[in-house]
């Protein structure tokens, strides 16, 4: 149980929201953010903003210029390794975060370990191989997953869906506009990214984990 006092004007606003029980049992989750893109570094941002505090940021890609028009980076940090650049972004927004990063590739003989301590993970990778290695080696241990399938293009936002797989697997998105062939742009990345932090917020307050 996190000891620390919870007193800041931030703190206050969600409890009220949410309610102290459930503001505690959302700071206590350790969540894995598997790539810290579009996809990794919005959730992220989300999910500090509802309160969690404990992340697992893993990635190991610098910020470039064209990632600015979709990712939670800023000019300034153009060349810096993504998961430092977004540590110091979600400082930004509630300073007594618990953060481990990691600048790694996520490889099937590592994903096990980097994710070991967190009881949930969010897929937030480009490649679709790289996408069903990550579920295919986390799945069996029982970690609730939320993968991401189809955020190209624009328009036909509605058309971006919450689709239950499995008691722990989770997989958003319309199934069918591929990045690798319609552009990754910032309104339904960032869609998308809201879905999955909504969706691991959703698991925590209706499933407990210790």
């Amino acid at each position: 149980m996190d000891c620390r006092p919870v007193n800041t004007a931030f703190h206050q606003h969600l409890i009220a929201k949410i309610g102290r029980e459930n503001f505690e049992r959302v700071r206590r989750t350790m969540v894995g953010i598997a790539g810290a893109g579009g996809l990794g570094s919005n959730c992220a941002a989300h999910l500090v903003r509802v309160g969690f505090r404990k992340l697992k940021l893993v990635d190991f890609d610098v910020v470039e210029t064209g990632n600015l028009d979709r990712q939670f980076y800023f000019a300034d940090q153009v060349g810096m390794y993504k998961v430092e650049a977004l540590r110091q972004n979600l400082l930004r927004i509630s300073s007594d975060l618990e953060l481990a990063v990691e600048v790694r590739k996520i490889e099937q003989t590592s994903v096990r370990g980097l994710f070991s301590n967190c009881p949930i993970v969010a897929e937030c990778l480009d490649k679709a191989e790289d996408k069903s290695m990550l579920v295919s080696e986390l799945l069996p241990l029982d970690k609730f997953i939320v993968a991401v399938s189809g955020i190209g293009g624009c328009g036909s936002s509605d058309d971006i869906r919450v689709h239950p797989l499995k008691k722990n697997f989770v997989l958003i998105g319309d199934l069918h506009s591929d990045i690798a062939f319609r552009p990754a742009l910032s309104p339904k990345v960032n869609i998308v990214a809201a879905k999955q932090a909504d969706t691991i917020l959703e698991r925590v307050l209706s499933h407990p984990v210790s």
